[in-house]
């Protein structure tokens, strides 16, 4: 069986290497090089650095539709679509006999679109997984084959559910590929298996620097919350005494409800420390910060960055 696989962040590279091993992966379809770094040097996306160790044939199109010619010669039987950042139309999706598998690291009909871990963490999930469906036009609309749920922790990560979810899609693309080859892909309509308001509720999108900064009035579930799904990058940002952090840890206060309400000025205030956190005041009482990162400076624990301030 010959596929052709399309991707471009680090999610997608226990995919490749799954879908490589599976078949015969004519070609790996990723996006330009992008300015990054402080140096703003070009930079080649993971999946393309992934697909010349080992030995792909690799093509990085600014349009799809430019490259629907060399991908017709491909003459794929499969392709396969996970984190490639782009719109597939369906000119493209039609090319394969068998259709064309998307890993999605939600439990499809929710959370769709580009941001499904990080919006997971920030609304506090505690049950995720992973989807594979068969693509269609829309946006993480097409037919489900297979989907896993996994626990989500209370104090995972994005980076940690990443690694953790990447490398879980990577073993169903596996077991997809040989369903499609043996012709026993079982599709499932995603029409009724949620509710229609929970489905455009969960709906996600490309975040921005406004969905970085953290408001110290919120409670600190929530603090924690976006704090983990930004961490450790891009990292929650804001302002601890006067002074513009970088948080890339939180916990929420075992004595919150015993401590006073903070109010006017007193949010984000230090209050002291605990253990190796600072306890800053929020909008339930406080909230502590175990790690962040100051400006110019390497990350610290809490407590290192709060006792000069406190002294």
């Amino acid at each position: 069986m010959t596929g052709v696989f399309f991707g471009t962040s680090a999610f997608a590279v226990p995919s490749m290497h799954a879908f490589a091993k599976a078949l015969d992966c004519r070609l790996v379809v990723t996006q330009p090089d992008r300015p990054s770094g402080r140096g703003h040097q070009l930079q080649p996306t993971p999946v393309k650095v992934a697909a010349r160790e080992l030995g792909l044939e690799v093509i990085v199109p600014e349009s799809l539709r430019d490259a629907i010619d060399g991908l017709r010669d491909a003459d794929a039987d499969l392709f396969a679509v996970v984190s490639y950042g782009k719109i597939v139309p369906q000119s493209i999706l039609d090319l394969p006999r068998l259709g064309a598998l998307n890993v999605h690291p939600s439990l499809l009909p929710l959370y769709r679109g580009a941001t499904p871990l990080q919006a997971q963490l920030r609304d506090g999930v505690t049950t995720g997984g992973v989807t594979i469906i068969l693509m269609d036009a829309g946006m993480d609309t097409g037919d489900i084959v297979l989907q896993e749920k996994r626990t989500i922790g209370p104090d995972e990560t994005y980076g940690e559910l990443h690694d953790r979810f990447a490398a879980l899609g990577a073993e169903m693309l596996t077991e997809a590929c040989a369903q499609a080859a043996n012709g026993t892909l079982r599709r499932t309509p995603q029409a009724g298996l949620a509710d229609p308001q929970a489905i455009t509720a969960t709906a996600t999108r490309p975040l921005t620097k406004a969905d970085f900064e953290l408001d110290w009035h919120w409670p600190a579930r929530r603090i924690v919350n976006v704090t983990r799904s930004l961490s450790p990058a891009p990292g929650a940002r804001a302002d601890i005494d006067g002074v513009h952090v970088k948080i890339l840890r939180a916990k929420t206060d075992a004595l919150g409800e015993t401590r006073p309400r903070p109010t006017g000025t007193a949010f984000g205030k230090l209050l002291g420390v605990e253990g190796d956190a600072a306890v800053v005041a929020c909008g339930d009482g406080a909230v502590l910060i175990e790690r962040l990162v100051p400006p110019s400076r390497a990350s610290v624990d809490g407590k290192t960055f709060a006792m000069p301030r406190l002294s």
